[in-house]
C-alpha cells in the first residue's frame, strides 16, 4: 500500500468499524514497512474491500463481497511471511478458507465466537466476595501476574499441537500493563483474574484477556471484574466490543448479564 493510499484505507474502515473493531485496531498499529494491504477498488479514489496483513495474521475487510476476485494476489502476501491465522467476521474468514484452499495451504485449527458489542450497561453489585481488591497492576507486578496470562493463553488462545512461548506471553502481559488499560482481581494480596483492552479503533475498545483462576472461579470474580473494568471503559464515551467462543456458555451468559448482544459471528483460522 502507498502512503497515498492510506487516507482510503482509514476512510472504508471508519466507516464500517463497528464490524471491524480488530482490523481497525490492527490498522492503527500497524507497521507500514511490514505489514501490507491488499485494496480492491473500481476506482483510485475508493476502496471497496481489503485484506490486512498484522504481523502472522491476515484480516478480511470485505464489506459483503461473496468472493476474492485473483486469489493469486494472496501468493505475495505468503511470499514476503509465514501467515499465522486469518481472523474476521466468519461468512469472510470462510471466502478466505476458499482462497486458501485454492492456493493449496492446509489449515490446522478452527474456532467460532460470537461477535458482541454493548448495547446498555446492566448494574451489578459485588456479591460480598471476601477480602476480594481491583487493581491496575503496574510492571512490578509482572512476576505476580504473568503467570495468570500464560495460563489465558495457552486455555484460551495457543492453537491445539502449538508451543507455548513463556517468554513471548511474558512479553505480551507487560506491553498490556504498559498500556494501561488492564484489571486485575487480587484475593490475599494474590492475583487471581485479569481482563484488559486487546485492541483501540477509532471509537471503540475491544475487550479481552479475560480470566480466573480455576481454584477461584464460580465465586462471581468474573462478572464483577468484567463490570468494574467495562463500566469505566463505556464511561469515556466509546463503545465496547468483545469475541467469545461459541463453546464457552459460561463467558456467553456472563458479557450477555452486563448489557451486550451478538452483533455477528466471528471467526479464527489457523494455518
Amino acid at each position: 500500500m502507498k502512503n497515498a493510499d492510506t487516507s482510503i484505507v482509514e476512510s472504508l474502515l471508519r466507516e464500517n468499524e463497528y464490524d471491524y473493531v480488530s482490523a481497525c485496531g490492527r490498522f492503527l498499529v500497524r507497521d507500514a514497512a511490514k505489514d501490507p494491504i491488499w485494496i480492491l477498488r473500481q476506482n483510485k479514489s475508493k476502496a471497496d474491500a481489503l485484506v490486512i496483513n498484522s504481523r502472522s495474521t491476515l484480516i478480511p475487510v470485505l464489506c459483503g463481497m461473496n468472493q476474492i476476485p485473483h486469489t493469486e494476489f494472496l501468493n505475495g502476501f505468503f511470499a514476503k511471511k509465514k501467515i499465522h491465522s486469518v481472523q474476521g467476521l466468519k461468512n469472510e474468514v470462510c471466502i478466505m478458507e476458499d482462497a486458501l484452499d485454492k492456493l493449496q495451504l492446509k489449515i490446522s485449527d478452527i474456532y467460532d465466537y460470537d461477535l458482541m458489542s454493548l448495547e446498555k450497561m446492566s448494574v451489578i453489585k459485588n456479591r460480598g466476595i471476601k477480602n476480594l481488591v481491583l487493581k491496575v497492576p503496574r510492571l512490578t507486578d509482572l512476576d505476580a501476574i504473568a503467570p495468570l496470562q500464560a495460563a489465558y493463553e495457552i486455555e484460551e488462545v495457543i492453537p491445539k499441537g502449538s508451543a507455548f512461548s513463556p517468554a513471548a506471553s511474558r512479553i505480551n502481559i507487560a506491553n498490556i500493563i504498559a498500556g494501561g488499560r488492564v484489571l486485575a482481581a487480587e484475593i490475599d494480596g494474590q492475583f487471581v483474574g485479569k481482563i484488559n483492552v486487546s485492541a483501540v479503533s477509532f471509537t471503540r475498545y475491544l475487550v479481552g484477556g479475560v480470566y480466573v483462576h480455576p481454584s477461584y472461579r464460580c465465586l462471581g470474580i468474573a462478572r464483577f471484574m468484567a463490570y468494574s473494568f467495562i463500566s469505566s471503559l463505556a464511561m469515556q464515551g466509546r463503545g465496547i466490543t468483545l469475541f467469545v467462543k461459541k463453546s464457552n456458555t459460561a463467558a456467553r451468559k456472563l458479557y450477555a448479564s452486563l448489557g451486550f448482544a451478538v452483533t455477528g459471528d466471528y471467526r479464527i483460522t489457523y494455518c
